[in-house]
């Protein structure tokens, strides 16, 4: 609170032209600072007000930068000749940077900072962004809510009563207030289901396409499903504009697990502008959770918005996603969420969610099986019962053949996707709406929407443009299209 209070230059209401500023394409706003006639320091100043009112509203950020971005925008360690000169960009709190921790909201984090900036972080000064602000997360990173002891709890930004998402939560409400561009983290839906939550756009990117170097986590180690790391923003343009600028500062010189792959303007003009039809399968359900009526609603307005326009829409019948369900469960957590507990600290809270998960992991195998029988025979819950019959530590020769199986799995999508011959797959990001405050106690089955295809896109084919998520708290359906185009040339 006091280095919040010590900032004055940042306080106060929004002018005239700081909301000419929030308007304004950010190309514009490039433009303008390399040719002199903007100041880098006021557009820092427009977005941290921004932000800290953000703050005051939802309780989104954790480290503020801003002083320091100050200092880097004085002393050259900002390249304002860049392809994102003098942009401020917000960063999920995992993310590292010089002189500030990176707790991933455990107390055990704490006084973790490093002198030198992570990998991306040394990307983004090098293409002229300015970090400016770090934002809230749930501890563990394993919920679609963002709460911790350390930061306290965010927010949803259009319902105090309500989660932001999560786990990149904290950027998602930023961004749905005023916030520009910024960049989280996702294993099962985790810049996804924020977007979708809060407000806001996001790309969930394939395996090696952004950088996660110079990054914390709260699995170490855990590569069953793999994570990464994604743009995120407040606008389609900003979230285009950007996404293009970071391949083309060739991300795989500061991060050997990027692929040399450049922004593909050839897939951008074929799906933009020359392929004037596209064929969309649309994805209903994924027979674990049936989505909300809310969700159903939002489905069918970018279906009639798509219909409009004159894109086929076609019924699909993919593989069995309750089977991928139940495989990425197993995966992310083969090791008995040992990992992620081992960073907490004796009575730190933890997400009502996660709990359950390692509780039902920690349960001694007779009763266990008690457990399931009654979820199977006198709940009579099915789907329940094949999640958690298995739910345990697997040893090294089972996780082999969980592995074995997952990759027949997306061998089946794949061999599914070339036959279906769709462009595009329209789905739901989530069964329900924002939930309320600790809700996700009783949803963890509700992920699969988005928890599947961090288990199968990596070997979908390259031709795959993109897998749509309609936001259902503010629907936008006037930008599918060219979040399509978007998606395919970032393949």
């Amino acid at each position: 609170m006091e280095r919040i209070r010590s900032l004055t230059a940042y306080h106060g209401p929004l002018t005239p032209a700081d909301r000419e500023t929030v308007a304004r394409p950010i190309s514009d706003l490039v433009q303008d600072v390399r040719s002199g006639t903007t100041a880098p320091l006021s557009l820092l100043r427009t977005y941290g007000r921004i932000a800290l009112r953000a703050h005051e509203k939802t309780n989104c950020l954790t480290e503020i930068m801003l002083s320091s971005a100050e200092k880097w925008l004085q002393d050259g360690s900002i390249n304002l000749k860049g392809p994102l000169a003098g942009i401020p960009v917000s960063l999920k709190d995992t993310i590292m940077v010089g002189g500030y921790d990176a707790t991933v909201g455990y107390s055990s984090f704490v006084g973790n900072a490093t002198d030198r900036d992570g990998g991306f972080v040394r990307l983004l000064k090098d293409a002229g962004a300015v970090p400016y602000v770090k934002t809230n997360l749930p501890i563990t990173l394993l919920s679609f809510e963002s709460a911790n002891d350390v930061w306290g709890r965010c927010t949803n930004p259009h319902s105090a009563a309500h989660a932001a998402g999560g786990s990149t939560g904290g950027e998602a409400a930023l961004l749905a207030l005023g916030g520009r561009i910024g960049v989280g983290s996702d294993v099962a839906g985790s810049v996804r289901v924020p977007a979708h939550f809060s407000g806001c756009y996001s790309l969930r990117c394939s395996t090696g396409r952004w950088p996660k170097a110079g990054f914390r986590t709260s699995m170490p180690g855990q590569e069953g499903v793999p994570s990464v790391y994604s743009p995120m923003a407040r606008t389609l343009d900003d979230l285009t504009y950007f996404t293009r600028a970071v391949m083309g500062m060739k991300p795989w010189t500061y991060d050997y697990t990027v692929h040399p792959i450049p922004w593909r303007a050839d897939a951008e003009r074929e799906y933009g502008a020359e392929k004037k039809v596209l064929r969309v399968g649309v994805l209903r359900t994924d027979g674990v959770v049936d989505p909300s009526p809310a969700c159903v609603r939002a489905l069918g307005m970018a279906e009639a918005a798509l219909r409009r326009e004159g894109h086929e829409i076609v019924e699909i019948n993919p593989p069995d996603m309750y089977e991928g369900l139940r495989l990425a469960s197993l995966l992310l957590n083969a090791d008995g969420c040992q990992m992620f507990k081992s960073f907490f600290r004796s009575g730190e809270w933890n997400d009502p969610g996660v709990a359950q998960m390692a509780w039902l992991m920690n349960l001694p195998r007779p009763f266990k099986y008690l457990y399931y029988l009654w979820v199977k025979y006198v709940r009579r819950d099915n789907v329940w019962a094949g999640l958690v019959k298995d739910w345990r530590a697997q040893s090294a020769f089972e996780n082999w053949k969980l592995v074995a199986q997952r990759e027949a799995y997306r061998a089946e999508w794949f061999e599914w996707w070339n036959e279906a011959g769709v462009d595009v797959l329209l789905s739901p990001p989530n069964a329900t709406p924002a939930v309320p405050h600790n809700g996700m106690n009783d949803a963890v089955s509700s992920c699969g929407y988005t928890f599947l295809f961090n288990l199968v896109s990596i070997s979908l084919p390259v031709t795959l443009p993109c897998i749509v998520y309609l936001e259902t708290h503010t629907t936008k359906t006037m930008g599918f299209l060219s979040s399509i185009t978007l998606r395919a040339s970032f393949r």
